[in-house]
């Protein structure tokens, strides 16, 4: 009898995507070395996960391992087609990507039960528990009394959408301006060059998962830089709701475009620490992507946007 292939440990495909997550924010390049110890040092783990995560990446093509000098990264990370690595996923993690399709479709109630989904996915129940677990760790998922899970509130209709902006409004232009923010440079340099390589995309190439990936950074980025720990954890928390399918339906090429644009705007101002001004831009942002409304862009942009030029 054939044997069956053993599906990699999740805790492995979470650290192999980390690992990838972390080198991109670094900016590291195709052929950097990725020290064992380091690698732990920056995902807060020992090294023997690590390991097994760097073999699994070796497997796809991602790293190569050289016998003299170890693991070393082996494709160009901010590069969209380099970067487009299909990691295998564990059960319980596509179950989990299941479970968020079928709640932003509608298909799912707000409330869900053990027994429900198991018997709508034709699951066992420990995968379906270990999916709940997931979901509940990423904050998409609250605890209800008895079997039950709740959804949290997602922006994917009009109502929460204009309630997720009106709260980012309040809180991520605060961030910039209070005392202490910090710009980490290496990460906005290699969130520059992310940016700046989909932008040079014809529309018909335009990757909207990319675009998601650097919009959820860039923001993340404001996220981390603000001195107040309770500001980042709130701004984090509701930055893993916008990662749901669903949240840029509806929205246009030209004015994704139009947002990067801004995103790099906004950067230009953080890396020249005028932040007064990149918290002035970054309202200005918000409320446009609120309204989604392309003739409100470039055809054209802002006066505030127009009139800034990166700083020599």
């Amino acid at each position: 009898m054939q044997a069956v292939a053993r599906r990699p440990r999740t805790n492995h495909l979470d650290l192999a995507q980390r690992i990838l997550d972390v080198a991109r924010q670094r900016g590291f390049g195709a052929g950097a070395h990725l020290p064992e110890q380091q690698i732990a040092s920056l995902c807060n783990v020992s090294r023997t996960p690590v390991r097994a995560a760097l073999r699994l990446l070796t497997e796809k093509g991602v790293v190569r391992w050289e016998a003299e000098s170890g693991y070393r990264l082996a494709v160009d990370l901010t590069n969209q087609a380099s970067a487009a690595t299909d990691l295998p996923s564990a059960e319980e993690d596509e179950l989990a990507e299941m479970i968020l399709r079928d709640r932003s479709a509608r298909r799912l109630d707000q409330t869900v039960t053990i027994g429900a989904l198991v018997r709508r996915y034709g699951a066992e129940r420990k995968t379906v528990l270990k999916a709940l677990k997931k979901l509940t760790d990423e904050n998409l998922l609250d605890r209800a009394p008895g079997q039950a899970w709740l959804f949290r509130r997602a922006p994917d209709d009009p109502e929460a959408q204009g309630e997720s902006y009106e709260f980012r409004l309040m809180l991520e232009p605060a961030a910039i301006l209070a005392p202490g923010f910090r710009l980490d440079g290496t990460r906005a340099a290699a969130l520059r060059q992310g940016m700046e390589a989909l932008l040079a995309l014809p529309d018909a190439a335009f990757d909207i998962r990319e675009f998601q990936r650097l919009d959820i950074d860039f923001h993340g980025l404001v996220a981390d830089g603000a001195a107040n720990r309770f500001v980042t954890d709130a701004l984090s928390d509701h930055l893993r709701l916008r990662r749901l399918p669903g949240t840029y339906a509806g929205v246009n090429v030209f004015r994704l475009k139009q947002s990067l644009r801004e995103h790099l705007t906004i950067l230009d101002q953080l890396e020249s620490r005028q932040f007064e001004v990149a918290a002035d831009l970054l309202r200005v942002h918000l409320r446009l992507s609120r309204s989604q409304r392309p003739q409100a862009a470039s055809r054209g942009a802002p006066a505030l946007f127009g009139m800034i030029s990166r700083p020599d």
